[in-house]
């Protein structure tokens, strides 16, 4: 039996069928209205999967948080307008008549990279994302601990410096501010006194440029501090890297990497890169999907 998964975004919606083989062969992209609201907006993914003529087993739905994961709800994310107290699992239960469930994207994105990809195998995975902003994910034995309030492995928010910048619900000095793309950006704005990206500051570094190479001595810095933090609370088996800033810079990656044995009593990092991609949050809701058939049987 096939499985749907649905992938919510702020810009963009999309719908994808997975055969028995966890391979797509079916997928649906809509752009996320903002004056729609929440139900309108799914009706759209929806009308897709149950319009495919395909058996299905259920639906596993990626969204970003905050969530609760044991009412199936989308709480008050900041990119959704009009998605607050959205009850969206039992919503899709109730219009497709399937069993779903609801988890964060980034989570997802974890669980299939540690079930799917150079996860699979061992028993605790950590998934790191590098990006915009930084994401994580923590599976235990095939799957993913998430804590009482979902926030089992939400790395952007450990404390790794005394830096005063925050926004939003991000800790001053946590690990997304001080060493995500958009924290990059930030600090290279203010040191270059123009505005810079993520994308340009790693550019002035490849030209040798002196305070580019500073900047990103300190981001790597804080990185590899939450790295370590990482390692004392958990200890995984490995880590997996994904996210634009760590899978195009591989050698920013070895550097935070280095900095981090120096605070570890045993330096011994095993680590595998992502291999989904931007569609890594559809694979993770198709075993979601998956394993909420199975248990709702």
């Amino acid at each position: 039996m096939y499985s749907a998964a649905f992938d919510i975004g702020g810009t963009q919606l999309r719908a994808a069928i997975f055969d028995e083989n966890r391979k797509i062969i079916d997928v649906f992209k809509t752009s996320n209205d903002p004056e729609l609201g929440g139900k309108k907006n799914v009706d759209k993914l929806i009308d897709f999967i149950m319009g495919s003529g395909y058996e299905l087993c259920g639906v596993g739905i990626a969204s970003p948080g905050p969530l609760d994961l044991k009412r199936g709800m989308i709480l008050n994310p900041p990119n959704l307008k009009g998605w607050d107290n959205f009850e969206i699992v039992r919503y899709v239960e109730d219009k497709t008549g399937l069993p779903a469930d609801v988890n964060n994207d980034g989570n997802l994105a974890g669980l299939a990279e540690a079930r799917l990809g150079g996860g699979a195998g061992y028993e605790s995975v950590i998934f790191i994302g590098m990006s915009t902003g930084m994401g994580g994910s923590f599976v235990y034995k095939g799957q993913l601990v998430n804590g009482a309030h979902c926030n089992t492995a939400e790395f952007y928010n450990v404390i790794v410096c005394d830096d005063e910048y925050h926004h939003g619900s991000a800790n001053p000095g946590s690990l997304n501010e001080v060493s995500g793309g958009a924290a990059m950006a930030r600090i290279a704005t203010e040191k270059f006194q123009t505005p810079m990206t993520a994308r340009t500051l790693f550019e002035k570094y490849d030209q040798g440029d002196p305070l580019a190479a500073e900047i990103l001595e300190g981001t790597s810095e804080a990185l590899a501090r939450g790295i370590a933090n990482i390692y004392y609370m958990i200890d995984p088996d490995i880590y997996i890297i994904g996210g634009s800033i760590g899978m195009n810079n591989p050698w920013y990656v070895e550097k935070v990497l280095e900095k981090a044995k120096g605070y570890m009593t045993d330096p011994t990092i095993n680590v595998a890169w992502a291999q989904f991609g931007d569609d890594a949050g559809l694979y993770g809701a198709a075993l979601l999907a998956e394993d909420t058939a199975a248990r709702k049987r």
